[in-house]
């Protein structure tokens, strides 16, 4: 009986590394529209023309022609690699890969490129808005939600978890069923999540919700370096996935901006039954979903990587998406009648031995399983690779690096926004009004008050009505026929007072406001009930604009990087970046006002995103295309349990001390800064 999935079998063979599709010998030329022509035929485009006029216009000027540069460059490249005797992989390996580094360079760089770089730079610029997404809805959503210091906490970190496990799954996965595959997937789970999660009401789903968007955007960023890149030549690789990086600062003013619009109008929002409250905070979560949402339009029009398609043996495939390359570019750039012609690609034998159940020994279910359970094994396999003997000492390097550049960044990171916020708090903690043994009798209070003490007053027969109480403590005081009525309050305590003959109608004041006070005679009627009533009108927009200014300091130091990329090497801008951002750490112990805390870190920012350009790029070259994306998503990972580990660790010391913050981000940058200075560099070797 014929096996549907008997073509998909692949076993390990003995012989040569690389199998060769060809007709013959020489190879079948494959050449889509193009059929072969005789020897003495001409082409549409040069009949008429005499052999004179096809001259290369540079040749009486001593120019060489371009296609001499090329194969001056590939030659050079072969002699360097043939004295190079401690390569990672054998040279038959080595010489699929100098082969693809030539067709993407016949195939230029051009509309195509560009195309797949908005697209896969929407991917990554969601990645940028989901880091920011929980932090900038939390001050609102903790008032639907009624959220506990330990619930927030929860809530600031479940999205980093999130992401850990998304780039370890994603990314292995990417190296076994395909990099756009992959990606499709973990953009439509984020999707899906976080639009669920606008309309979540309780605490629990949101939670569940935002962790499970988290696990899809995980997968964007060691999928979109490793997709991106492997239609890159060597010359184009290092500036345009520097440029790439750009899109996950573009994230983070996007998240800025939107939720500078949205969320502090906090009042603005809209009902579905009486259980179903939509905020504007809500309407903030969804729309932090568009950028993913456009990538994956975008992906449905873009193809497979050929080089994952050549590692699985897919030849065809791979020829007919070069080609789709080569002429879309050429088509742009006004050159139509240049035909693609590489004629045969050499693609690696199947190392992986694939079980199959056939159709006649097992149901669809355990074929499924079967199938499933394969690529499961096979990318746990890849995972260890990764600690081989040739590929250990790298790991272990690179994976420091990313750990200690993570731990300092994302730090930082939450130890700027939470320093300001101290700052303000002392700042309005210095200006509190004190009131002392102040009597008022039948008076009406309707205004606002704020940040305010009054100790050891007698309110005889007063009202307050239709008011605000925001920071208003009173102690040791009496209160006597009384009559308070519409009060909405935030921070506000009655401590050691008496409360006589008083009447609470429709306010959100509760037991817990009272604290050892004596009640007597004294009714609640129609308590507001609901955390989302204990508020504070406005939301702090400066927190908004410390964050967009960080995102935007980061435009300089991604153009420079990508500008000096290849100039300089990759191993100088990470170790230079790490370094230089260590020092500006020690200006922090200047920083007494908040402008000095923003302009520093507008500072860091600008000149750590260097060594994350460096670390993105040299983690692409320096892993072959088969464990690539999964070695990619293994240190994505460690970067997202830095970032876990770091924000606890830096929080905590706010408003106690900074001495142990600052020195904790300057000795991680230090030592992974004179660590990355010991890595290979790799701007001028090929995609393994």
């Amino acid at each position: 009986m014929n096996d549907p999935y008997r073509n998909n079998v692949y076993h390990q063979g003995a012989g040569d590394r690389y199998t060769t599709y060809g007709g013959d010998q020489d190879g079948y030329g494959y050449q889509g529209d193009n059929p072969p022509q005789e020897e003495d035929a001409a082409s549409d485009a040069t009949e008429g023309q005499d052999e004179d006029d096809q001259m290369y216009e540079g040749e009486y000027q001593g120019i060489p022609h371009p296609d001499e540069i090329k194969t001056a460059q590939r030659a050079a490249r072969v002699a360097a690699r043939a004295k190079a005797k401690k390569q990672p992989e054998g040279p038959e390996e080595e010489s699929l890969a100098e082969q693809y580094e030539n067709i993407i360079e016949d195939c230029g760089h051009g509309r195509f490129q560009w195309t797949l770089f908005v697209v896969t730079g929407l991917a990554l610029m969601a990645d940028g808005v989901e880091c920011f997404v929980v932090s900038f809805a939390l001050p609102s959503a903790e008032k639907d939600m009624c959220l506990s210091n330990a619930n927030k906490g929860m809530l600031g970190l479940i999205v980093y978890v999130g992401m850990l496990l998304g780039a370890l799954v994603w990314g292995g996965l990417a190296d076994k069923v395909g990099r756009r595959r992959s990606l499709i997937n973990a953009l439509a789970i984020n999707c899906i999540f976080a639009f669920l999660s606008s309309f979540a009401q309780g605490y629990g789903s949101f939670l569940f919700l935002r962790l499970l968007s988290g696990f899809g955007i995980g997968g964007s960023v060691p999928i979109v370096y490793s997709y991106f890149s492997e239609f890159l030549s060597m010359e184009k690789r290092g500036e345009h996935l520097s440029w790439l990086c750009m899109f996950w600062m573009m994230g983070g003013m996007y998240a800025s901006l939107t939720a500078w619009g949205i969320v502090p109008h906090y009042g603005w929002g809209f009902s579905m039954g009486s259980e179903m409250q939509l905020h504007s905070w809500r309407v903030f979560v969804f729309v932090c979903a568009l950028p993913a949402i456009a990538a994956l339009t975008g992906l449905m029009f873009m193809p497979e990587s050929p080089r994952f398609l050549l590692e699985n043996a897919k030849h065809d495939e791979a020829w007919m998406i070069l080609k789709q390359v080569h002429d879309t570019n050429w088509r742009a750039k006004g050159e139509p009648e240049r035909v693609f012609t590489v004629s045969q690609i050499k693609t690696p034998v199947q190392e992986d031995e694939f079980i199959e159940i056939q159709s006649s020994t097992g149901t669809a279910f355990q074929r499924w399983m079967v199938r499933n359970m394969t690529v499961v094994k096979q990318v746990m396999k890849n995972i260890l690779m990764l600690v081989s003997p040739d590929l250990r000492l790298t790991s272990l390097f690179m994976a420091i690096v990313w750990f200690t550049m993570a731990f300092s960044y994302y730090g930082l990171s939450v130890w700027f926004p939470d320093m300001i916020k101290y700052l303000q708090y002392e700042e309005y903690e210095s200006k509190v009004k004190v009131f002392h043994h102040e009597r008022v009798e039948h008076f009406t209070f309707n205004f606002t008050l704020a940040n305010q003490i009054h100790k050891e007053g007698e309110y005889v027969d007063d009202k307050f009505t239709n008011m605000e109480l925001k920071s208003v403590k009173f102690e040791d005081s009496l209160f006597e026929d009384c009559y308070f009525e519409d009060i909405k309050s935030t921070e506000t305590f009655f401590e050691n007072c008496t409360i006589k003959s008083t009447i609470f109608y429709n306010t959100d004041l509760w037991e817990e406001k009272f604290i050892n006070c004596r009640l007597e005679n004294t009714s609640f009627l129609h308590s507001k009930t609901g955390c989302h009533l204990n508020f504070q009108e406005e939301n702090d927009i400066l927190i908004y604009l410390v964050s967009f200014l960080g995102s935007l300091a980061v435009l300089p130091g991604n153009i420079i990087s990508a500008l000096f990329m290849d100039k300089i090497g990759r191993i100088n801008i990470i170790g230079g970046s790490m370094l230089i951002s260590a020092g500006c750490t020690f200006f922090l112990f200047m920083s007494f006002s908040q402008a000095a805390i923003i302009a520093w870190q507008c500072l860091f920012c600008g000149v750590s995103v260097a060594a994350w350009n460096g670390i993105q790029v040299i983690t692409v070259e320096l892993y072959p295309a088969s464990k690539r994306a999964t070695a990619f998503g293994v240190l994505n990972a460690i970067c997202k349990l830095a970032a876990i580990l770091s924000s606890s660790i830096f929080a905590a010391f706010v408003g106690i001390t900074k001495i142990i913050p600052i020195l904790l981000a300057f000795s991680s940058l230090v030592c992974g800064g004179l660590l990355a200075l010991k890595l290979p560099e790799t701007r001028e070797k090929v995609l393994l």
